[in-house]
């Protein structure tokens, strides 16, 4: 778990939030009723950010040697990037399945969809998810998720990636973003396949577990430094609701994977409950909450 270093409200550690990205620490910033939380990213670097803190409190410069190159500051996007690399990596096999699909649609459906097909003028002939299984294709309890049908599409699930899947990779580390994904697409796409569909995709599925997994989460345990804006919970219950509905249709979008919404909603709301059940309450050596005069 990240080490946080808390600070009072009233606290200005703009330059020493500067001077950490600098030091090449990474860091996530939050804030609630009781102060100011910066997040390190490796807790390795514990030991460096105390130093630095010290520096702050004293007055002192926190200037780098000039041995040393300066880091992407806070908020770039190569530093974003270093940040978050499991979210940054499974963006990028979507954008490369998506130009896949662009060269050449049928052979990326073929390879991808949860089970094998085969399109032969206007009719689409799919086997089973069993059979595909027998043949060790394995990869197609997965697959579908990164399958895109629009460019509207993609952006709209890459977006809510970024915000969400970046949240959880900062706060709680990689290891437990892959697991909530991995797991996310395989209910997601189950879920999907159960009600006799084949040809689905997308990574709506696994945004709607993100989604019921920071906003429980943040509720369950306020000072877990999860960002999620209360209209924003809103908002993405209220477009689950009306793509259940014929008003989906009237305003373009059909065939909706409304199931895959739904099982990946659900898996995120059961990993927020039993995340936050093993979340620490004390400090220790793994998740240790230092409070920083200002």
């Amino acid at each position: 778990m990240p080490q946080a270093l808390r600070f009072p409200l009233d606290a200005d550690i703009d330059g020493l939030r500067h001077a950490l990205w600098k030091h090449r620490i990474g860091h996530h910033y939050s804030r609630d009723q009781d102060g100011q939380v910066i997040w390190l990213i490796e807790d390795v670097q514990l030991e460096k950010a105390r130093e630095l803190i010290e520096r702050w409190r004293q007055g002192e410069s926190m200037a780098l040697d000039e041995a040393h190159e300066p880091v992407a500051r806070a908020g770039s996007i190569s530093g974003a990037l270093r940040s978050a690399p499991v979210t940054t990596l499974v963006i990028v096999m979507c954008l490369a399945v998506f130009a896949w699909q662009g060269i050449d649609d049928i052979q990326a459906l073929t390879a991808l969809a949860i089970a094998p097909i085969a399109i032969e003028g206007q009719q689409l002939y799919a086997s089973t998810l069993g059979y595909a299984l027998s043949q060790a294709e394995v990869w197609r309890l997965f697959s579908p998720a990164f399958l895109h049908f629009s460019l509207m599409h993609l952006v709209f699930n890459l977006l809510w990636l970024w915000y969400f899947g970046r949240q959880v990779e900062v706060l709680q580390g990689r290891w437990r973003l892959l697991a909530l994904l991995t797991s996310a697409m395989l209910v997601s796409n189950l879920a999907q396949y159960a009600t006799g569909t084949v040809l689905f995709g997308g990574m709506s599925g696994v945004v709607y577990a993100l989604v019921g997994f920071v906003w429980l989460y943040s509720r369950l345990v306020p000072a877990s430094g999860f960002q999620f804006p209360t209209m924003l919970m809103v908002f993405m219950v209220g477009w689950l609701v009306l793509c259940m509905t014929p008003a989906a249709g009237w305003i373009g979008f059909g065939n909706v994977a409304n199931e895959a919404h739904l099982g990946g909603l659900l898996l995120g709301l059961a990993a927020g409950l039993l995340g936050s059940r093993f979340h620490p309450r004390q400090t220790g050596p793994e998740n240790r909450h230092e409070d920083i005069d200002g």
